[in-house]
């Protein structure tokens, strides 16, 4: 074995190891559709306040909301928090075991911080499920959550437990009312949430002037979730249903035309496939490249640069947090395409290249947008079942939630900008113009194209995302090979990635 060979076999081993520990560390993280989930469940909520006279917005109100939006919250909640209270024993388990070995101060320090959000968050929706319960004649149940919440000492705000003492309060007979429910209330509840606690507070008060006042807030707050919801929604739904048309019918055709069909992509349908010059090590070689420095090298020398600067990654801000994974998606890009360029530059040119091609000309955007639409309904229908294979663990992209929660324009521009202009434009240079077409030297295109989708899956290191993802994938591979250019797979992949953060937008921007 020649020195180089040595050399890849142990980088590779080293990239097996390391890809192997994410995806591991994935799986006992939860997966942020959980969370989304659960906001759109605050927005349903927010949005059944609505009242309005005309009928056709009472139809698509019950159309959009259900008859009994509280049932259903109620259960989102109750499984939200079970995902939640294993993942806190689970970080106890562990702050133990660091403990017990005698860890570094800095880490339990982080562990501790990690244990205090977690035991916060399960006080902070142990509170509204029991909103939930009480508005749903379910006092006794609400109160026996409250009192948890009450007794939830270590990890906990003293607010928070506070502020279960005044909802049970309400709830009593006869009522309690402590001196600063109104402060509590308005501090430590949003939404829906305090809309009905305060509401009940003013009831009790006989402060009419103060509900008139909250419910005219609460109607504004309830047009603007339900116009969220409303996008949200129905623009997924009408993509779905064209996406499945477009679908049925690719599919009829190819059952009918088979190698003259839109859907046929083998060598012999679209055109000769040469493979390219190089062999394998020179696949392996750019793959270990991009894994090595996305996942090793450019994120560890990032962290090191905040520490000697003494900027805690913690503390920084959404457009902090936006610079920061900018950065390192900038660096990973640019050190991963040099390590492509100088792998195959002894190889070029190459006469009628397979890679990388990309032409302005054409019906590319068609196959693009035709290419999106399908893959809609197929990749929805395999991420339900997805979730029933993770049960909510599994992990996610981290962009998610800081670009959900975000409030800062700066910071929403980059992460939109990283999703659907830079990840598109690099991810399917490597995945479909490189790989693709060079694992055609030993597979057959078929094949090719599941093996660069699962490498691109498994590339994101997150559990739950390795099936959605493949799918993906897949479709990017076909649409890539059909049109014979790399500019529709690259817009499939900017409409994919912007369709997820424009929804995730609008449901910011409507809970307020």
């Amino acid at each position: 074995m020649t020195p180089k060979r040595s050399l890849l076999l142990l980088l590779s081993l080293l990239a097996a190891f390391i890809i192997g520990a994410s995806l591991w560390s994935s799986l006992k993280e939860p997966q942020f559709q959980n969370r989304l989930e659960l906001y759109q469940t605050d927005l349903i909520l927010q949005a059944s306040e609505l009242r309005l006279a005309d009928p056709n917005v009472a139809s698509a109100r019950r159309t959009l909301l259900g008859e009994q939006p509280l049932r259903p919250a109620a259960a989102a909640y109750t499984k939200f928090l079970g995902s939640v209270a294993r993942e806190s024993d689970r970080l106890k388990t562990v702050l133990a075991e660091a403990e017990a070995r005698r860890a570094s101060a800095e880490t339990i320090d982080s562990l501790e911080k990690e244990l205090n959000q977690r035991q916060q968050l399960l006080a902070e929706l142990n509170l509204r499920l029991g909103v939930l319960q009480a508005q749903q004649g379910e006092v006794a149940a609400a109160q026996t959550t409250w009192e948890k919440v009450a007794a939830m000492n270590q990890g906990t705000p003293q607010p928070l437990g506070k502020t279960a003492i005044a909802l049970a309060g309400l709830w009593r007979e006869p009522p309690e009312i402590v001196n600063d429910a109104d402060a509590l209330f308005k501090k430590n509840l949003d939404g829906w949430f305090r809309y009905q606690a305060l509401s009940r507070l003013y009831d009790l008060q006989q402060r009419q002037a103060d509900q008139v006042m909250l419910q005219r807030q609460q109607q504004m707050l309830a047009e603007r979730a339900f116009s969220g919801l409303a996008l949200a929604t129905t623009l997924p739904a009408i993509g779905g249903v064209v996406g499945t048309g477009l679908l049925l019918f690719l599919l009829g055709q190819w059952a009918l035309k088979r190698k003259q069909s839109l859907l046929a992509f083998e060598a012999d349908a679209v055109g000769a496939i040469a493979p390219p010059p190089w062999a394998w090590e020179t696949i392996l070689q750019v793959l270990l490249g991009f894994l090595l420095l996305g996942q090793a090298v450019v994120p560890l020398g990032l962290r090191a640069l905040l520490q000697v600067a003494k900027i805690p990654i913690p503390t920084l801000n959404p457009k902090g947090m936006a610079l920061f994974y900018l950065a390192n998606y900038v660096l990973v890009a640019a050190a991963s395409l040099a390590v492509l360029y100088f792998s195959v530059k002894p190889f070029l040119p190459v006469e009628n290249p397979p890679w990388l091609r990309l032409k302005w000309g054409g019906r590319w955007p068609l196959w693009g947008i035709g290419g999106y639409l399908v893959a809609i309904p197929l990749v929805t229908l395999v991420t339900l079942l997805n979730q029933a294979i993770w049960q909510g663990q599994g992990g996610s992209n981290p962009l998610l939630p800081i670009a959900l929660q975000s409030k800062d324009g700066m910071a929403l521009s980059i992460f939109f900008g990283m999703a659907a202009i830079a990840a598109p434009m690099f991810e399917e240079i490597l995945f479909r113009g490189f790989l693709l077409p060079s694992l055609t030297r030993y597979l057959p295109v078929s094949g090719a194209i599941v093996v660069s989708a699962i490498a691109f899956a498994v590339a994101h290191l997150s559990l739950s995302e390795v099936l959605p993802l493949t799918v993906l994938g897949m479709i990017l591979g076909v649409i890539y090979l059909r049109s014979q250019n790399l500019l529709a797979a690259m817009l499939l992949h900017s409409l994919w990635n912007a369709g997820t953060l424009i929804s995730l937008f609008i449901l910011g921007s409507a809970g307020g």
